[in-house]
């Protein structure tokens, strides 16, 4: 490869293959010896590789080989979290695993199972935990930019960092300390890979895409609510929730953004809907926009600059 001159970030692909090679080659990259390359840039994927989809097997083998071969860089979505708590069993339990097996995670995990069998199936685990949950990108003349699946959050990633030095990575016993909500690592995990959450208020409810209720919201985690703003302003998610209250000013004061000053940080994970895809702020971006579910296939061109910029976005269904 020539010298780099720049950075594909690409958003949750969800096991549609096909999307993801029209993504590839519409952004230039072409098909060598079984990998797809750029002469002078490289991907970097932003988690949720598999699950909802018709040819998962296809999209590991193009983002595991392009990684593998130094084409692109990968972070862990929590879809691949998921996957290896699916399949790690509860320690000294013959039957269960550290995520349950109920019918809600069966079906979501579905079609995961019905692709990747046995081997290919632990072969892909295995590289699930070699992923980072966040990674921070030089560009041609030393400006960064940083990449999560769902939020940059210094705190929790300082607490994951310090599990992953304590167990010696993603294996049996931090995935065990991950799942258990007791665990400091629990939230931890669950803020960058899921995204930051705010109760609502007692009484308020919505449902989601897939018609599960819940009673807090994935919030704006890269802006501070104004004064007097309502809990159905400050959510993060296509579809917009009922609750016209007004967030307490003293939980406004306990929420810290995303510094201003940082670098520009790309995200995944909320499957957003538009016809076209926009920058959520100066600093962020996410990059899912609902390919498994009639939307389509995004990512964004990054050269360095260090305000993102809405038309190096680049997608296709």
């Amino acid at each position: 490869m020539s010298e780099q001159a720049g950075y594909d970030l690409i958003g949750d692909i969800h096991g549609y293959a096909d999307e993801l090679e029209r993504l590839l080659t519409k952004l230039g990259y072409s098909e060598s010896n079984g990998v797809y390359e750029h002469s002078e840039r490289s991907v970097v994927f932003l988690g949720d590789f598999i699950d909802r989809g018709p040819k998962i097997p296809r999209v590991l083998e193009i983002a595991r080989g392009m990684v593998e071969a130094g084409k692109a860089k990968a972070v862990m979505g929590n879809h691949e979290f998921n996957a290896l708590a699916f399949h790690t069993p509860i320690e000294d339990s013959e039957h269960q695993t550290l995520r349950q097996r109920s019918n809600k995670n069966i079906r979501q995990h579905a079609a995961t199972l019905q692709q990747l069998k046995d081997g290919p199936l632990a072969d892909s685990l295995n590289w699930f935990r070699t992923l980072p949950m966040w990674t921070q990108i030089e560009g041609p003349d030393g400006q960064l930019c940083r990449a999560v699946h769902a939020c940059w959050d210094a705190r929790s990633m300082e607490q994951i960092s310090k599990s992953l030095d304590q167990h010696g990575g993603t294996n049996s016993a931090f995935l065990a300390d991950a799942m258990n909500k007791s665990h400091a690592l629990y939230e931890a995990v669950e803020v960058v890979l899921k995204g930051k959450e705010l109760g609502l208020p007692d009484g308020h409810s919505f449902l989601d895409k897939d018609g599960h209720s819940h009673n807090a919201i994935r919030t704006r985690w890269f802006e501070k609510p104004t004064l007097g703003a309502k809990y159905q302003d400050y959510v993060l998610q296509a579809d917009p929730i009922d609750c016209d209250v007004m967030i307490a000013s003293e939980v406004c004061d306990r929420i810290e953004p995303y510094p201003s000053d940082a670098p520009p940080c790309f995200a995944g994970h909320y499957w957003l809907r538009a016809d076209q895809p926009e920058r959520l702020s100066s600093k962020v971006a996410c990059l899912d926009y609902s390919v498994a579910k009639d939307g389509y296939l995004c990512a964004y061109r990054w050269d360095g600059e260090q305000e993102i910029d809405n038309s190096k976005f680049v997608w296709t269904n």
